[in-house]
């Protein structure tokens, strides 16, 4: 019997399947890219006409009146004073905590919105503006920022990893399936055009480095990186990923010592024109660096899946420990946890390792490292897109119990409807036909089964019981805290599974790089 012939997909691969669905063919054609494209830009739209993040409650508001005060301040304030507390700039409400880049793009926004809406940027004026033709504006710099950075940036993925075969020479895989589990985020559509806020452009950056080391371009890479760390430190989480694995890179070229200078001054270089106008003095750096690392908030904030809020239900870390203390079991905690990895990654890279070196990185930040928000599973979940195709179990899982874990938050936010809508959505295209073909191959045990069951029954009954039911007055945070266990339960898990599957990887990938340089 003839032997069948294997598919490999790539960028110029025109075969198709019998269905409707765009990624019902494995190839990335210009018009079905921008069918999917198109299509995850209109669900942004959809999901952006509901409510925001603190809409109508004042004093404070929420992140929505936060980005807006931003804009406020760098555009009647010099940088100088953008993170030091005057009379003009109130550092106590919604002061600037995020790197100078944030405040360049708040800047460019701000310009944009004084030209038609003046009232709403207005120093000191502006406090709580809200109106209708403000919230078109703001929902509309998400979308641009979202369409200029993002959604290049998982398009040049997608080419790149299909290319280059990263995820092994499977048959029957979907380029445009992987396109839209990236775009089609639902967590990040939420928080972004729902809850309000700019992770598509840190995010957009950082995918935008990954496609590069991808392609061999590390300098691109490290340039890209940088950006992405100076518009939000919690890039940081990929950091150890992107060390390791282009220092791993580095070791096997013929010049070392050279290589990892060039990469170092491209680093310092983007740095250095990100920071230029604060380092006229170490004042003002360590002024916006005080700004960067709130140490005196706590260890978390909310009721975030991680460790420390976890198990702080049965051991009280705020109180037996100082912040300094606490600082520094939880810097030992997450190095620990990412070591493995980095390791994996110095001694052996490959492309495959560095998405899983990406993953088990910032899951170990997310469970791990000081003062996480819930939002910060957007970062983990950004390397298990980009895993989809080869581990959709795994990206699906995490998918769920990232969007449970944020489900407090959503609820408090108004955005119900939207959570459902785009959920079902989401789930349409993830169980498509033709679609996630890897997921076909998967065989469970009775009792793998039912231990996959057991946590999903238990949070449909706890989105009910969230909506239809008050807490204890003893315990008003019940419901939330039982959310953030049983999510902190399989992040665990998934961490387990993500760090062993990469330690097992084989290393003979990297072996005939041996003393050559990559092009």
């Amino acid at each position: 019997m003839a032997k069948k012939a294997k598919r490999t997909t790539t960028s110029d691969d025109t075969s198709g399947g019998d269905g409707g669905f765009p990624w019902s063919t494995t190839a990335l054609t210009a018009p079905t890219a921008g069918a999917v494209a198109l299509f995850a830009l209109l669900v942004r739209v959809m999901v952006s006409v509901g409510p925001y993040s603190g809409e109508g409650t004042p004093p404070k508001y929420g992140d929505y009146e936060a980005q807006r005060h931003w804009m406020e301040i760098t555009l009647h304030t010099p940088a100088s004073e953008w993170y030091r507390n005057t009379s003009a700039n109130d550092l106590a409400y919604w002061g600037l905590d995020y790197p100078p880049l944030t405040a360049y793009q708040s800047l460019g926004h701000g310009l944009l919105l004084n030209t038609s809406l003046p009232d709403a940027v207005a120093l000191s004026l502006s406090r709580g503006f809200e109106s209708p033709v403000l919230k078109l504006l703001m929902r509309w710099t998400v979308l641009s920022s979202d369409l200029l950075l993002f959604f290049p940036a998982a398009l040049y993925f997608v080419w790149v990893y299909c290319r280059r075969n990263v995820g092994g020479d499977k048959e029957g895989r979907s380029a445009p399936w992987l396109l839209a589990m990236i775009l089609l985020n639902p967590c990040l559509i939420l928080i972004d055009h729902g809850h309000f806020q700019y992770n598509c452009i840190s995010l957009g950056l950082t995918l935008g480095a990954i496609a590069a080391v991808l392609s061999r371009n590390e300098l691109v890479a490290s340039a890209l990186f940088s950006l992405a760390i100076n518009h939000k430190q919690m890039s940081l989480y990929f950091a150890p990923a992107f060390f390791s694995h282009l220092l791993g890179k580095c070791l096997r070229r013929q010049n070392p010592i050279f290589e990892v200078m060039k990469l170092g001054l491209v680093v310092i270089g983007t740095f250095a024109l990100v920071w230029q106008p604060y380092l006229y003095s170490l004042e003002a750096v360590m002024e916006v660096l005080s700004r960067l690392a709130p140490f005196e908030r706590g260890i978390y904030e909310d009721y975030v899946a991680n460790f420390w809020c976890s198990t702080s239900i049965f051991i009280k870390w705020k109180r037996l420990f100082p912040i300094q203390s606490m600082k520094f079991l939880s810097l030992i905690t997450t190095v620990s946890a990412f070591l493995p990895s980095f390791i994996q990654q110095v001694k052996a890279p490959s492309d495959r390792g560095f998405l899983y070196a990406l993953l088990n990185s910032s899951f170990s930040f997310y469970l791990f490292s000081y003062q996480v928000h819930e939002k910060s599973i957007l970062l983990p979940l950004l390397p298990a897109s980009l895993l989809a195709l080869e581990e959709p179990l795994l990206f699906g899982w995490l998918m769920y119990y990232a969007l449970l874990s944020m489900y407090p938050l959503l609820c408090r936010d108004h955005l119900i409807l939207q959570y459902i809508s785009v959920v079902a959505l989401f789930g349409f295209i993830f169980y498509s036909p033709d679609g996630r073909s890897g997921m076909r191959a998967n065989s469970f045990s009775i009792r793998k089964r039912a231990l996959m069951t057991l946590p999903l029954l238990c949070s449909f009954i706890l989105h009910v019981i969230y909506l239809s039911l008050r807490p204890p007055k003893k315990y008003p945070f019940l419901f939330e805290a039982m959310i953030m266990l049983l999510c902190f339960s399989q992040f665990v898990i998934l961490t387990l599974y993500t760090n062993t599957k990469q330690l097992m990887l084989p290393d003979c990938s990297t072996r005939t790089e041996r003393g050559k340089k990559d092009l």
